[in-house]
């Protein structure tokens, strides 16, 4: 069996938009090196100029270098029928595929990554970057950051790997286990233990720093599906994570909920900011020159108390038309029809004339201040149980106002207790007023015996 240690430099760490900007490839028989291949490439773009200093490699450099299709036939002939190694295998691997995609060949060969086989052959230190674990192995490396001097160091890692222990190279070769995919510091074993339950889960750097919280509800299943691909973003989170730890929840709901607290609460480096359109659309109210109370749909203002928020115009204008209706109200007061002389509705007979002097004010503000005992009445409190982590359990979930407040999870027993008891020893939580369009999207899904006023 023969091995081609590869390592390249690029523009950048994307590999559908980067490109290659020297290759460095050398052959292992298991004993010796027997093949070497080196050369610049022209990328056919522009090079920023922190990877010229981190590389020392120019524009100039590359000017007259070969393009990539110019050496592809050699660089095939060398790669074809051996396996593919390199110390943090899969971006090397996804930008030489690319390369060779764009050229109309498609690269499938069997890969090993130094850095994964250096976990299981020298555990307990404390980096495996390549700079630190060529100083503790005493590995000399001529040109770091170059493509020719950080292969040959890697080549002698792996020389070192194979003549001591070359059963962890088989092993790992071994089709079917799966590690493929797996983060270069996460084992078989870690991701074997991952439950496959709902949760949110946490990916942690190699200081335990907290770099990215998700949820899902088959938290295995969903890391695993987090490093498919090559973009430029899971490529650095691959290099990045060093443990992954989890909170059940067994409710997707409150894993919905414990994913923006701790977003918010941490703002892990690889999260996107979580975008919750704000309300544009509110209701208010006043009192005009003749007594009446009226109410005008119109944009949210935070400088003006509002009555209720939308998050469209369409959904206050339907909401103010039916409530018009149920409660009698003139639909010019209401904001609903604009008119000089008396409504359309009065007209017809479903307006008792509050518009045009024919209801008083104190008979119409009746109906219109029942209007808004039911807007107060129904922002009040609500706790909701849900799904909890096992079938001896359930979620509870405690709102005010619509805003999630506490949470915590009761036995069966304690589910039959007094509602009041059960929210006093719920978990209150930091107020995020954005967890309102998450009660707003799961509430549908809820069985109404399981939402109950407080």
């Amino acid at each position: 069996m023969e091995f081609v240690i590869v390592d390249i430099e690029t523009t950048g760490g994307n590999p559908s938009q980067g490109g290659i900007t020297e290759i460095a490839a050398l052959v292992f028989n298991g004993n010796n090196i027997i093949e070497r291949f080196h050369t610049l490439v022209n990328p056919e773009r522009y090079i920023p100029n922190f990877i010229t200093g981190l590389t020392g490699i120019s524009q100039e450099m590359v000017e007259d270098a070969p393009k990539f299709e110019e050496i592809a036939e050699d660089l095939w002939n060398l790669l074809e029928g051996r396996t593919f190694v390199a110390h943090n295998v899969n971006f090397d691997y996804a930008f030489i595929r690319e390369a060779f995609k764009a050229i109309g060949k498609e690269l499938n060969l069997p890969k090993l990554c130094t850095v994964r086989l250096s976990r299981k052959a020298f555990p307990g230190l404390g980096s495996y970057g390549l700079g630190r674990i060529c100083e503790q192995l005493a590995i000399e490396i001529s040109h770091r950051h170059r493509a020719f001097g950080d292969a040959e160091a890697t080549a002698i890692l792996f020389q070192k790997i194979y003549q001591h222990q070359s059963d962890i190279i088989f092993q790992s070769l071994k089709k079917g286990k799966g590690e493929q995919f797996l983060p270069p510091h996460i084992s078989q074993e870690k991701f074997q233990s991952l439950p496959e339950a709902t949760g949110i889960y946490f990916f942690h750097d190699r200081h335990g720093q907290v770099i990215y919280v998700g949820k899902a509800a088959n938290i295995k299943s969903r890391f695993k599906s987090h490093f498919s691909g090559n973009s430029e973003e899971k490529l650095a989170l691959k290099s990045e994570i060093h443990d992954i730890t989890w909170e059940l929840t067994g409710s997707e709901f409150l894993a919905y909920l414990l994913e923006i607290l701790e977003i918010k609460s941490l703002w892990p480096k690889f999260n996107r900011a979580q975008k919750y359109k704000s309300s544009q659309w509110a209701l208010f109210q006043y009192e005009d020159s003749r007594g009446f109370i009226r109410f005008q749909v119109s944009k949210n203002n935070p400088k003006i108390q509002s009555i209720m928020e939308f998050d469209s115009h369409s959904e206050a204008w339907k909401f103010m038309m039916d409530k018009t209706t149920e409660f009698e109200l003139c639909p010019k007061l209401t904001g609903i029809q604009k008119t000089p002389e008396a409504c359309y509705d009065h007209q017809i007979g479903k307006c008792h004339g509050a518009c045009c002097e024919k209801e008083k004010p104190a008979l119409y503000n009746q109906r219109a201040k029942e209007f808004l005992a039911c807007i107060t009445n129904n922002k009040g409190a609500v706790l909701i149980k849900d799904k909890g982590r096992s079938t001896h359990e359930n979620c509870a979930l405690y709102f005010e106002n619509g805003v999630f407040s506490a949470y915590g999870f009761i036995s069966q027993e304690e589910y039959q207790n007094n509602n009041e008891e059960i929210v006093a020893s719920l978990r209150i939580v930091k107020h995020i007023p954005e967890t309102k369009y998450i009660l707003r999207s799961f509430i549908p899904k809820i069985h109404q015996r399981n939402i109950i006023p407080i």
